[in-house]
């Protein structure tokens, strides 16, 4: 077969292709890359502005483009990629549940630390900056001059820098900028296993950290091999830095300025079309003192002056003028880019995007796929997360206490995300019901889940039983306690040779065995 196709090449006179050396160079380090993604989440329209300014090779680009003078245009933000992850950060948090732990005292432990650390305000923090940035981390300290217990301070990704080695985590640098003596310094926290170093650098030059306020109370610290005190946080990863976390915005920043420009179009073309009023000379209303043109109001009174028509015959009238807007032109435009800029994140109708008015429920479930899809990367990522930190900071406590590293085992519940409503629930459980395969214990679960405690769903499980017969009936067992009565096991039956042997003999007055009478 070689020599075929070698011969087959020879005879068509093909050539192979030459290795050829490309090169890409990236826009944005990850550290500008983020910068950006903060700007579209503020959704400040004026910084939007600034920011396409100085990005490279944005000057196509809506944000970035310059109007010709005489032709400027208002560039309107629509806000949408803030809320989207102000929504999708919402419905993760109002599913979370409490957290379940096997040993009280480590749940004592983390509510105090829960409560003095404002941990579920962080935590929220810490999904919205995840889906901006990409990733963050947790660090753990003391400061007992704040807390007798372990502080848990939230991260940005911007500001730390996550190192591997062999695809396993190594360290983790928290970059801390501040000015001091109008000196820039840039502190380096560096958190590793069993260690964490302190670094103060000005410039690139190394500085002791003595020379600043800030730094001159901390050092380096050592402690358990097996445990770090901090824990990196990402939701998605990046296909372009590697190790780092991806944001829901690195795809959609084209989609999301696509989706501007087309809405500022609309309301320009709305401005532009205004209605136009056009009052003759005669009739423009003058100042009955000095007989001069009034001038017109701005906001309410706005008109264009023309000259009176002093022909014969002619007629001096107010003519008004409105121009005819494609409004389903920019709709359609609108609704595309819109469905692009959410596409693959959440659905409109999560956003309060109402698409369609007469959706029943399970149409309106079908559109919430998306939501639901996004929302399941999020818990995924903290049920991975959680357990691993909340037993960094209670061993953190027991390091501070000099008491022994332990396991600490702990469960992050979820609710579910646009359920079926109650009124569906009802029919659904109550044919499992009829039908046999559910019990009362399963339908009240299923009914409520976690709307109620265990206590009311016990209660009611009884009231149910109540009212259907059940309750106060007893199982029903062997009564051991009369007279000669005796159950034998199962093992005095296998060892017995002789079954006759264990039969009492016939009390008196009692009727014994009858006879045949032949």
């Amino acid at each position: 077969m070689d020599m075929i196709r070698n011969g087959l090449k020879n005879f068509l006179q093909i050539e192979s292709a030459q290795p050829q050396m490309i090169t890409i160079t990236e826009a944005l380090t990850f550290e500008s890359n983020a910068l950006k993604n903060k700007i579209w989440y503020r959704g400040d329209s004026f910084e939007l502005t600034q920011l396409y300014e100085q990005l490279p090779n944005a000057d196509l680009l809506f944000w970035g483009a310059k109007s010709s003078q005489g032709m400027e245009i208002r560039k309107v933000h629509t806000g949408i990629p803030g809320l989207i992850v102000d929504r999708l950060a919402d419905i993760t948090m109002a599913d979370l549940n409490d957290l379940e732990f096997t040993n009280p005292q480590h749940e004592a432990l983390w509510k105090e630390i829960d409560e003095d650390n404002a941990f579920n305000k962080q935590l929220e923090k810490a999904i919205k900056e995840s889906l901006v940035v990409g990733d963050g981390a947790f660090r753990i300290s003391f400061d007992k001059e704040v807390s007798q217990l372990p502080i848990v301070e939230w991260v940005t990704g911007d500001r730390v820098d996550i190192v591997y080695n062999r695809g396993r985590l190594k360290e983790v640098v928290f970059k801390t900028p501040f000015t001091e003596r109008n000196k820039h310094y840039m502190l380096l926290e560096t958190y590793g296993y069993g260690y964490i170093k302190t670094e103060l650098y000005e410039g690139r030059t190394l500085r002791s950290l003595g020379s600043t306020e800030y730094t001159k109370d901390l050092k380096d610290y050592t402690f358990d091999e097996s445990v770090m005190l901090c824990v990196p946080f990402a939701i998605f990863s990046s296909n372009k830095w590697e190790g780092r976390g991806q944001s829901i915005f690195d795809r959609k920043a084209d989609s999301f300025d696509s989706l501007d420009e087309a809405w500022s179009q609309w309301i320009d073309a709305l401005r532009a079309g205004r209605t136009k009023q056009y009052i003759p000379d005669c009739f423009i209303p003058r100042d009955p003192n000095t007989g001069a043109i009034m001038k017109p109001n701005s906001f309410d009174n706005r008109f264009i002056r023309t000259d009176a028509d002093m022909r014969e015959g002619a007629k001096n009238q107010i003519e008004l003028q409105q121009a005819a807007i494609p409004h389903d032109s920019y709709l359609a435009t609108y609704v595309t880019a819109l469905d692009l800029a959410l596409q693959g994140l959440i659905s409109p109708s999560t956003l309060g995007i109402d698409v369609k008015k007469l959706d029943n429920a399970e149409a309106q479930r079908e559109k919430e796929k998306a939501t639901l899809y996004t929302r399941n990367a999020i818990v995924t990522a903290l049920e991975e997360f959680l357990p691993r930190l909340i037993s960094m900071v209670i061993n953190s406590q027991n390091i501070a206490t000099k008491s022994p590293i332990e396991e600490v085992d702990v469960t992050v519940p979820f609710g579910e995300y646009a359920n079926p409503s109650f009124e569906s629930q009802v029919e659904t459980v109550a044919k499992a019901k009829t039908g046999g395969i559910m019990s009362i214990e399963a339908s009240v679960e299923e009914l409520y889940g976690d709307s109620k405690d265990k206590e009311w769903k016990a209660e009611e499980v009884a009231r149910l039983k109540a009212e259907q017969g059940f309750a106060g009936t007893e199982e029903p067992f062997l009564n051991e306690s009369l007279d000669d009565f005796e159950v034998e096991e199962e093992n005095d039956l296998e060892n017995s040779n002789d079954r006759s042997e264990d039969i009492p003999d016939v009390k008196k007055g009692s009727q014994g065995p009858v006879e045949d009478s032949e």
